[in-house]
């Protein structure tokens, strides 16, 4: 059991999704106990099968996922990580809320580098993240997915490819990004659509994804237009509570309506501006933020 946090940092790194990589470590110690006492005290790494069993459930599962996200109603984004803490104390070692105390949060888990992990393929999404992030061998990869070490490489290297076309701009600093999204939050709050615009890339990218149960604004572009659909927002929910939270490691906000949170956003920045933001509704996607 002392292995289930890096099952379910891998599993979620996989997967993109928190609920997904609880069920498939449910799934894998299934297979555990499934087998004989005398199975398991032959197995020399109980950690490395763990984790290879683990790697073959998301394979299989980013195969039938991506069937399913092709009928998703809107946007399909990435599971936020419940992180309960303001920005201030994000960094101070204090405990997070279960779950967030079991995903460990680093660039890796950023809502820009998990939209980008949606584009690759099932065996290059498993081939990077395992050797990439979690530094498995191409020989070990080659166990997970079923194909020879030379063509795990290359997967690997199509996914850093991936990466490299995704245009990411050198990175913002940490106190800038947080400046960025405190500035963001109270030009929304006083409804400024100049100063909004001010903060927003010119060629700033708003995502909004409700799943089909909530509304949600379609995919909106152009600093301006952005901004004045932001305003429309909160012109139209007046009592809306805007809160800084950690969201994926990342400054971020959480949207509350009567109390209960409403969405999710989390943001991505090219230098001094925000050039994207990407609001979760989905309240399927959204339950660990409200029973943490």
């Amino acid at each position: 059991m002392s292995e289930r946090r890096q099952l379910i940092n891998v599993a979620y790194r996989l997967l993109g999704s928190l609920a997904d990589a609880e069920d498939v470590v449910q799934e894998t110690y299934a297979r555990w106990y499934a087998m004989s006492r005398q199975q398991r005290d032959a197995i020399v790494s109980p950690g490395g099968w763990l984790t290879r069993v683990a790697s073959r459930v998301c394979l299989d599962l980013l195969g039938s996922a991506r069937a399913r996200r092709e009928s998703y109603v809107g946007q399909w984004l990435p599971e936020p990580v419940p992180d309960h803490r303001e920005w201030a104390d994000a960094r101070s070692g204090g405990r997070a809320a279960d779950p967030a105390d079991r995903v460990t949060l680093d660039e890796s888990v950023n809502m820009a580098f998990l939209v980008v992990l949606e584009s690759m393929t099932p065996a290059e999404r498993v081939a990077f993240i395992l050797h990439d992030v979690f530094r498995y061998s191409f020989a070990e990869v080659s166990e997970i997915v079923g194909r020879t070490p030379a063509a795990c490489r290359q997967l690997a290297s199509s996914a850093r490819r991936r990466i490299r076309a995704s245009d990411a701009p050198a990175p913002t600093p940490a106190a800038q990004r947080a400046a960025l999204v405190r500035s963001f939050k109270e030009a929304w709050e006083a409804k400024d659509i100049s100063a909004l615009i001010g903060l927003l890339d010119p060629d700033a990218v708003g995502v909004a994804d409700g799943g089909g149960l909530v509304s949600a604004v379609p995919l909106t572009v152009g600093s301006a237009h952005v901004a004045r659909q932001l305003v429309m927002i909160i012109n139209r929910v007046p009592d809306l509570t805007i809160l800084e939270r950690t969201v994926n490691g990342e400054p971020g906000l959480v949207i509350e309506h009567e109390g209960a949170v409403a969405s999710v956003v989390a943001f991505d920045f090219a230098g001094d501006r925000i050039r994207r933001f990407w609001s979760v509704r989905n309240p399927e996607k959204l339950r660990p933020w409200t029973t943490g």
